[in-house]
């Protein structure tokens, strides 16, 4: 237990969360908990009000109505703490392409506050996981999109978050370099026991195992693994079965 938060609090738990922007409902009383160390789709077609919740769980937004909670902490109340402990992709790119990769992840590692020594050997480590290494002094404009994706994956994991939130992560990506992130971010659940907490569209990102959260103008229809829900409605496929819950909201 850490300042009174028990560690087996759920990496993500939501209760009535609710917003609107300009007049209009985007999310409608989200109740969700994340457990800890699980790779959770966040699964809904565009304009379904994932980018809003994830602004919502960074606090580029303020809730409205009710709350989140990171790990236990009260993202109202406390949250540089609960900040803290979550990595970010963004779906948008967030790297300055006349930067280095190296000098990317450097400015992040200062904005958390880390040592000149740590910074290097966190930048060595990321780096060389996503097999970047040996070109830490390029440019980032001179990256393909899925290096681009791997840098900022390795940017967003210096400051060794137990939860890593991916909007989109893949959009805009070739097949191949689509696999190659996915499996990289899956591995970082098995390898280090992080949590995340993964936005798509696309219904083949998704596997059976995966609890799927089930997005749709702004509700959860369903929230269980995807076999399960798949299961569940006798659908013969995970895309039936989201066409089915969407056609019927």
């Amino acid at each position: 237990m850490t300042n009174g938060i028990q560690e087996t609090s759920p990496a993500i738990d939501i209760i009535g969360l609710s917003h609107r922007i300009g007049g209009r409902a985007v999310l409608a009383d989200i109740n969700l908990a994340v457990p800890s160390g699980r790779f959770v789709v966040l699964l809904g077609q565009n304009g379904a009000g994932k980018t809003t919740l994830f602004s919502l769980l960074t606090r580029l937004y303020a809730a409205q109505s009710g709350s989140i909670r990171i790990f236990g902490h009260d993202m109202r109340r406390h949250a540089s703490a609960a900040l803290a402990r979550m990595g970010i992709v963004f779906q948008q790119r967030a790297l300055d392409l006349e930067l280095t990769a190296a000098q990317n992840l450097a400015y992040h590692a200062a904005l958390h506050g880390l040592s000149h020594a740590v910074t290097r050997e966190r930048i060595t480590a990321e780096l060389g996981r996503v097999g970047l290494l040996k070109e830490a002094g390029r440019r980032a404009r001179s990256f393909s999109g899925g290096e681009m994706r791997r840098i900022e994956i390795a940017r967003a994991l210096l400051h060794q978050p137990r939860l890593l939130l991916c909007d989109e992560a893949t959009v805009g990506l070739d097949i191949r370099s689509r696999a190659d992130i996915l499996a990289d971010v899956r591995s970082l659940v098995q390898d280090r026991g992080l949590t995340v907490f993964w936005a798509t569209h696309l219904i083949d990102e998704v596997k059976p195992e995966d609890l799927t959260v089930v997005l749709h103008r702004g509700r959860i229809l369903q929230y269980d693994a995807a076999g399960v829900i798949v299961g569940g409605l006798g659908a013969g496929s995970l895309q039936d079965a989201f066409r089915q819950l969407t056609d019927a909201a």
